[in-house]
């Protein structure tokens, strides 16, 4: 995902309890073993690469309008090719469902392509899920924000659904 540097835009932070908050236009570096961003204005290399490295992080966020933390995914653009390939053949495949409702297709010829849907639409769900755990939970409890498991646990709920 592209970031674009807004001179309003803010970036924020948190690792092991604090927060950081701090204008875009101030050059910032990825501290890895603190999980946060810290500004240098000796620091070489343009604001944008920086802002990157930000956003690369599952810790940076960009904050909305009023303020508050929006976190972001940082998948890779092969990630995204690969979700976004299925959910256009899931977006596929419910215009064909509504085809045969149009169609007055026997009952059990739709529910059997809206299982398929319906396991195809699970399957980028366990995808972003896995990716999820592989990247930014670990990152999170790493930088000792164990918290993240309630979140998680909160998720998988919601998935099991």
């Amino acid at each position: 995902m592209e970031h674009q540097s807004h001179p309003e835009e803010r970036v924020f932070t948190a690792a092991a309890g604090s927060a950081k908050v701090m204008q875009a236009d101030a050059p910032v570096q990825t501290n890895a073993h603190e999980g946060g961003i810290s500004a240098s204005n000796d620091q070489a290399g343009s604001v944008q690469q920086s802002e990157q490295q930000a956003a690369d992080t599952c810790h940076a966020v960009k904050l909305d309008q009023d303020g508050k933390p929006v976190r972001q995914s940082h998948h890779s653009q092969e990630m995204k090719s690969n979700l976004i390939s299925r959910l256009n053949r899931v977006e596929g495949q419910i215009r064909g469902i509504k085809g045969l409702i149009e169609k007055d297709t026997y009952c059990d010829d739709v529910l059997t392509q809206i299982a398929a849907a319906q396991s195809a639409l699970n399957s980028v769900g366990k995808l972003l899920l896995e990716g999820h755990m592989k990247s930014c939970i670990v990152e999170r409890i790493q930088a000792g924000e164990h918290e993240v498991v309630d979140e998680l646990l909160v998720t998988v709920r919601k998935l099991m659904k």
